[in-house]
């Protein structure tokens, strides 16, 4: 499903050239659950953006579906990531002025979901995750669970194949992160391929397959493709 071969990435930090990602070869299977775990500046952000179509790499090639997704402009890139792909992130990156249900909704409205479709989507949604409740708040007068469940539950409107998630529990506490850990997994047990980058390797420990990064490279794999 997704595939890359000799990715390279590379920033320009005043005169200098930082190498961030250097020949990254791998390859994921549909639903499979992997965690990619390395110290800070080890590259495994700049990874995931690359896999979620928010980053190009400076070389090498990404196929996605058996897609080359490289070759893609970048409004192509939005339709594929739009389709395909969810995000959630350790600050939840919520939109601050909308309620927790225009939240969920907000990815449908700019795929161009019909009304009543979005809003059976919203309903089913905050009641899988919780938020009957909470529907109508906006993100300041919610928890950082309730926010974190938005995030996840938005990341999922537009059932994507793929869940990308960094750091997903970095602003939780143990009792929270763990609920929130489990609402991602039981994605998994409904065939959606998670990907999950962390510094924990407790965290990172609970996915069928871990990858470790130091300084921009792959330097070890366990487990497998399920």
């Amino acid at each position: 499903m997704i595939q890359l071969e000799k990715i390279a990435r590379s920033f320009t930090v005043g005169d200098q050239q930082v190498a961030a990602l250097r020949g990254i070869d791998l390859r994921i299977a549909a639903g499979d659950y992997v965690s990619i775990m390395g110290p800070s500046g080890s590259g495994k952000s700049t990874l995931l953006n690359l896999i979620g179509l928010l980053d190009r790499p400076s070389s090498g090639t990404y196929r996605l579906d058996g897609g080359d997704v490289t070759a893609l402009d970048d409004v192509q890139q939005a339709r594929v990531r739009s389709e395909k792909i969810g995000f959630v992130f350790q600050s939840f990156h919520l939109v601050p002025r909308l309620t927790a249900a225009m939240n969920i909704e907000l990815p449908m409205m700019l795929a161009g979901v019909p009304p009543e479709e979005r809003k059976e989507r919203v309903a089913k949604l905050v009641e899988n995750y919780g938020l009957k409740d909470r529907a109508d708040h906006r993100p300041d007068q919610l928890s950082g669970g309730q926010r974190q469940r938005v995030a996840i539950a938005r990341a999922t409107s537009m059932n994507p194949a793929v869940l990308l998630a960094d750091e997903p529990t970095g602003n939780l506490d143990q009792a929270t992160g763990k609920e929130v850990m489990a609402l991602l997994e039981n994605l998994v047990e409904q065939k959606v391929t998670l990907i999950l980058v962390t510094h924990d390797p407790l965290l990172g420990g609970r996915a069928a397959r871990q990858i470790n990064m130091v300084d921009g490279q792959i330097v070890s794999e366990t487990g497998r493709s399920g």
